[in-house]
């Protein structure tokens, strides 16, 4: 009798356990969505039309460019350091800034 009451005991503590893991992970995801929300609505202020879509087309091809990208432009408006909205010529100019260079790469035969 005993090993069974001990016996359901674990059992509800494991049950107990993984309920709160799971409200654990439930909350990081949502903290994670709203976060992002709020990057597309400080995105969305920042950028014109053609700026978001030039950096949505960049986010297929590396997203971890445009992650830090993003944060950049998030910081520097939040620091009240961008005065109009940044267009697509100026999106450009920072990539162009921001890529790493090419190397040339060229076989020579003998």
């Amino acid at each position: 009798m005993d090993e069974e009451l001990e016996n359901l005991r674990k059992k509800r503590r494991q049950e107990l356990q993984q309920a709160s893991l799971e409200d654990t992970l439930e909350g990081q995801e949502q903290q994670r969505q709203d976060f992002e929300e709020q990057k597309r609505q400080i995105l969305r202020v920042i950028l014109t039309t053609e700026a978001k879509e030039r950096l949505g087309r960049i986010k297929v091809a590396r997203p971890d460019m445009v992650e830090a990208i993003e944060s950049q432009l998030i910081m520097l408006a939040q620091s009240g350091r961008l005065k109009n909205k940044i267009n697509d010529e100026q999106l450009r100019m920072l990539l162009s800034k921001l890529m790493p260079t090419k190397r040339e790469i060229s076989i020579k035969r003998k």
